[in-house]
This record gives C-alpha cells, sequence and structure tokens, in this order.
C-alpha cells in the first residue's frame, strides 16, 4: 500500500446501497475516492451527500469503452500517483426459473457481474500496480450455496469468486492483495429491484410455466425479501470493506453483514442433500421429493 497521507480508492456501484455507504465511509476516513456511478444525477448526489469530499466518475461496467475512458479519467486526475484501491461492487440480480430464463438476460447479468468486472480489473491493474494497491471485490454467501429461482445471480457470483482467487496468487508476486466480500442479508436498494420484477417475470411465463412456478416464485421471493429487510445496514458492509482495504496484512475472505458466517459455515459443512432441505424449509418450499407447491 502507498505511504501517501491520502490513499486514493475507485468504487463502483456507489450510488446506491454498499456502494454509497462506503464512498461515504471512506471520504470521512481520509481516502481519495472516486465514486463511479452511471447517471449524473447520481454523480451530483454524491458529492452534496460527502460536502464535495468525493469525486466522481461516469461509468457503466457493461460498456467496455466506459471503463477505458473512466481508467484515464483517473489516471489523469492522479498523476504520478498510483491507485491504492480497486472496490468493484456494482452488480445487478435476478430472479426466474432457469427453464423460462432467456439466454439474453443470463448473458446481461453476467455482462455486469462478471465480465464487466473482469474489465475493470483489467483497465485499473497498471494504476494499482504504480502504488503497489489491492483490489476489493463483492462478491456473496451465495458463492458456496444456490438458492431455487437464483441459479443465474449465484454463479456470477461464484464465477467472479472463482476469478478472484486464481487473480489473488497471479498478483501475489507484484505485492497486490486481492480479497473477496462476502455479504450475507443485507438491506438495500437492490432488494426491491430484484423483486420488484417478481410478478412482472411470472406474467411474462407462458401458462404451463406460471403454473409449474408462480407460487414457488412468490414464495422464494416474500421469504427473500423478509430476510433482506432484517438483514444489516449497508454501512456495517462499508466497514468491513474499510477493514479489508486498510489491514496489513488482510484476509482472502471477509464475511459481512447478518448471517453470512452461519450460512457460509453451513455450506461448507452440510451434506448436499441436508443443505438442499435446509434452503427449502428457509424459502417456504415443500421439502419432500416431488410434493408440488401449493
Amino acid at each position: 500500500m502507498s505511504t501517501r497521507l491520502k490513499r486514493s480508492v475507485v468504487v463502483t456501484g456507489a450510488s446506491s446501497g454498499i456502494g454509497r455507504a462506503t464512498v461515504l465511509r471512506l471520504a470521512t476516513t481520509g481516502w481519495r475516492v472516486f465514486a463511479a456511478v452511471r447517471r449524473q444525477q447520481d454523480a451530483e448526489l454524491l458529492r452534496s451527500q460527502s460536502g464535495n469530499r468525493v469525486e466522481t466518475v461516469l461509468l457503466d461496467v457493461a460498456d467496455e469503452g466506459s471503463i477505458r475512458a473512466a481508467a484515464e479519467e483517473v489516471n489523469s486526475r492522479l498523476g504520478a500517483d498510483g491507485l491504492d484501491g480497486l472496490f468493484n461492487n456494482a452488480g445487478i440480480g435476478a430472479v426466474s426459473p432457469i427453464e423460462y430464463t432467456t439466454v439474453d438476460s443470463i448473458r446481461r447479468v453476467y455482462e455486469v457481474n462478471f465480465f464487466g468486472q473482469i474489465s475493470m480489473i483489467q483497465a485499473f491493474l497498471p494504476l494499482l500496480r504504480r502504488a503497489k494497491g489491492r483490489i476489493v471485490n463483492t462478491c456473496s454467501v451465495v458463492d458456496h450455496l444456490s438458492p431455487p429461482f437464483a441459479g443465474v445471480l449465484a454463479s456470477s457470483k461464484a464465477a467472479f469468486a472463482s476469478v478472484s482467487s486464481s487473480l489473488r496468487l497471479e498478483l501475489r508476486a507484484q505485492g497486490i492483495y486481492v480479497i473477496v466480500v462476502e455479504p450475507g442479508s443485507v438491506d438495500t436498494p437492490a432488494v426491491e429491484k430484484t423483486l420488484g420484477g417478481v410478478e412482472k417475470q411470472i406474467t411474462s411465463l407462458p401458462p404451463e410455466g406460471a403454473r409449474l412456478y408462480a407460487v414457488g416464485l412468490r414464495r422464494m421471493a416474500a421469504a427473500f425479501a423478509k430476510n433482506e429487510k432484517a438483514g444489516s445496514s449497508p454501512d456495517v458492509v462499508a466497514k468491513v470493506v474499510e477493514k479489508a482495504l486498510n489491514a496489513k496484512k488482510p484476509r482472502t475472505r471477509y464475511p459481512a453483514g447478518k448471517d453470512s458466517i452461519m450460512l457460509i459455515t453451513l455450506a461448507r459443512l452440510l451434506p448436499e442433500k441436508l443443505l438442499d432441505l435446509a434452503i427449502l424449509k428457509a424459502f417456504g418450499l415443500p421439502t419432500k421429493f416431488g410434493q408440488a407447491v401449493e
């Protein structure tokens, strides 16, 4: 890490939730924060909320051209200094039955949650190398378990976690740490965005699809929303991110938020069939094989 008095960090997905909380926390603790957002109005709001202590960058992680332009902009603002931290936090959710999930919608999730994250790392690594900075990636407890109707989301997060592990070994010799943060239940606007589309998803299903999956989707969505609304504040995760950025010898993974340690531990220790039953029960779905959802 750099020994400069004011270290620098880029935070993606900064307009709300964990990203916004991290930006505001780091700005108050002496970091030079480049908050990456997609919309100008979000940039203006963040600058206002931070008392103009935050610098903003317009960036869409699903657009390689946007990423390259943002990296060039940050580089020009830093001058000869390198970048001390990159917090890859941007992401989108998805809830739908695999049978009726279009390949285009799967690609969209992966463009943001996986390919966009890799593009971010590739674009900003030269700046990080200059300062021997570090990379912190937001993954999830679903890296370890995959709930029903969330297979696309869970797989995209698991893929990013797997790449993070390889990258950690590749960059070790260069003195660049790669750290994964795995949030559990966190009350963020992303919950509403993900679950708000469940009824729309159901209406888009053909009659047979609705017959097979509508009740299960609604139950899963209701249980998930209840858990997330009772979850930790995004500030709890922001504190963990700050710890990962500041630690002299950071851990490779940091659980963060309510139930994160418990869920990761259960996923590691329970036999897969028992884990399946625990997940089904948690979401109010039948546990008996062949039993229809009613």
